[in-house]
């Protein structure tokens, strides 16, 4: 689903997959990006292939159409990028910008990690394996933003926030990463 090679461009867009622009974004407080934060997701949980996540990160979430919408349908989230479960790519905010993914973190002695990261969801749970595509194009993406950044780490969401967060999950193999992807 996804070309063999990504890129970002210097303004902080994939040159492929799908531009979705979030209104939950604002300007980092320096331009340094050195984190890669991966993140899952799924709206209804553990429900794959409807909108709920743009929905969610575009805040046009429905409370009614789900019980579950009710009680996030106020929550203002987004993160950088998305990969649905057949390797398509959707970028919500430009790189350059600070996605609200992380909320309250902390990271090698820093706080707010919004500040400093690149947020990917992937669209999964932490009940079950997450899909080859998915790893396929993460791969791509993350070859992509060390390209373009001066990325240092990659953790997931519960590296960064282990008391209340707890993705990826047991089931994000971190071994599928390339070699040179390294979790640190």
């Amino acid at each position: 689903m996804i070309a063999n090679s990504i890129s970002i461009t210097p303004a902080g867009y994939a040159n492929s997959g799908i531009l979705i622009p979030s209104p939950n974004v604002d300007t980092r407080p320096s331009s340094e990006i050195s984190l890669i934060v991966i993140h899952n997701i799924s709206l209804p949980p553990s429900q794959y292939g409807g909108n709920g996540i743009i929905e969610l990160f575009t805040n046009q979430l429905n409370p009614t159409e789900h019980p579950y919408y009710a009680e996030i349908h106020h929550l203002r989230v987004s993160s950088h990028f998305l990969i649905r479960r057949d390797g398509q790519l959707i970028q919500f905010a430009s790189c350059a910008e600070r996605a609200w993914h992380a909320g309250q973190s902390l990271w090698q002695g820093r706080e707010r990690c919004n500040d400093f990261s690149v947020g990917i969801e992937l669209e999964g749970s932490d009940f079950e394996p997450f899909e080859a595509a998915q790893y396929e194009t993460l791969n791509h993406l993350i070859a992509a933003l060390n390209n373009a950044y001066p990325i240092q780490a990659i953790a997931g969401h519960s590296d960064i926030a282990p008391l209340r967060k707890t993705d990826p999950g047991p089931y994000f193999d971190w071994s599928k990463l390339d070699a040179a992807h390294h979790r640190t």
